[in-house]
């Protein structure tokens, strides 16, 4: 069988010059001039692909460049993404197309640069950006060239780990990032040595260097395992095993972890707390919930799966009288991020020391 690198390399390359390139392909260090072919081509999720941007958005209008600068997207300008699905709630939702030409329609899903075909969003939204297909960006060899290209390779076993404090939640938005990097932030004043990740959701970069700037030593996510994002992956825990993996090397005292999106979603996030190894390095379970009910339902959820949420944060807790009827109706520790991050943190820390690690 026809193979698809053989295909492209039976049909002339043409050369397009781009003005901005999407942070999802900041691994692969591409330059602004690059080869592209325009034949129709079976894909595979993560391909890297030339675009001009045809519309404007009147909300989703920007593009993280791989510095991590946001740059405005103007009609016309040539984009270069990767192709990958999304399934976010309050978002965009699309999918890789079974294959692509020059011409062809897609639609930017992210602000990463992942491209798909888009079937729905958010209502409060505009139209996803409209783009069009200029080609698949190849290498030297005339081959596709794709984010997955020296990526981490998935793993079947932990190994010896620092131990993880996971922060998952309800839904986007629902305050894991700011839980997460306050953590980070408070440990590292501590005198601890905090590596962080972000194993689920799609790609960007902007959560993994919020972490860097509150103190981690070393970063990571599912976007160095080659993934424009954790839709369709089945079973992530490989994947996390891969990036806690390298964020050992670092030396850390702990791993904090942010799964992107909600436990229950497109992303695969429920397959992190069926593995065994991941459980028993998990030092503390961090939920954030928006309400009562999603508090709730997320304790439930994680009582289904034999384990207990050790600490409920978010916007439910935002408020006072939130924190105090987590605690009395729900029987298990709350905190808030915003208003009293120290709180946070020590009861954390007290999971910490109750394995005698720290």
């Amino acid at each position: 069988m026809t193979n698809v690198a053989e295909k492209i390399e039976r049909v002339p390359l043409s050369v397009v010059e781009a003005d901005k390139i999407g942070s999802v392909t900041s691994n692969l260090a591409l330059p602004r001039t690059l080869a592209v072919t325009g034949a129709r081509t079976e894909v595979r999720r993560g391909d890297v692909v030339a675009v001009r941007a045809l519309t404007d958005s009147a909300t989703y209008n920007q593009l993280e460049l791989p510095t991590g600068r946001l740059a405005k997207i103007n009609p016309g300008d040539v984009l270069v993404c990767a192709l990958g699905s999304r399934r976010a709630l309050k978002g965009f939702v699309g999918d890789v197309p079974a294959s692509v030409a020059a011409g062809d329609e897609l639609h930017l899903l992210n602000m990463g640069g992942v491209v798909g075909l888009c079937t729905g969003h958010h209502s409060s939204l505009s139209e996803a950006i409209k783009v069009e297909v200029l080609g698949l960006v190849c290498g030297e060899s005339g081959g596709a060239r794709n984010i997955g290209d020296g990526a981490l390779e998935p793993r079947g076993s932990l190994g010896e780990s620092a131990p993880l404090v996971v922060v998952a939640g309800a839904c986007m938005n629902s305050g894991k990032t700011f839980a997460a990097t306050e953590l980070i932030r408070r440990a590292t004043h501590e005198g601890l040595r905090v590596a962080a990740a972000k194993l689920s959701g799609v790609a960007c970069l902007r959560d993994t260097l919020n972490m860097a700037d509150h103190g981690a030593c070393a970063t990571a996510s599912f976007l160095d395992a080659g993934l424009p994002s954790t839709v369709g992956v089945g079973d992530l825990a490989p994947v996390a095993k891969a990036i806690i993996g390298r964020l050992n090397e670092s030396a850390p005292d702990l791993i904090v972890i942010e799964l992107g999106d909600g436990i229950l979603g497109g992303y695969s996030v429920e397959s992190v707390f069926d593995d065994v190894e991941l459980r028993a390095a998990t030092a503390a379970l961090v939920y954030c919930a928006s309400d009562y009910v999603g508090a709730w339902g997320g304790c439930e959820w994680f009582a289904r799966r034999g384990l207990a949420v050790d600490l409920v944060a978010g916007s439910v807790t935002d408020s006072r009288m939130g924190e105090e009827y987590v605690e009395r109706e729900f029987n298990v520790a709350a905190g808030n991020a915003r208003r009293d991050g120290a709180r946070l943190f020590q009861i954390v820390r007290a999971k910490l020391h109750a394995r005698v690690l720290v």
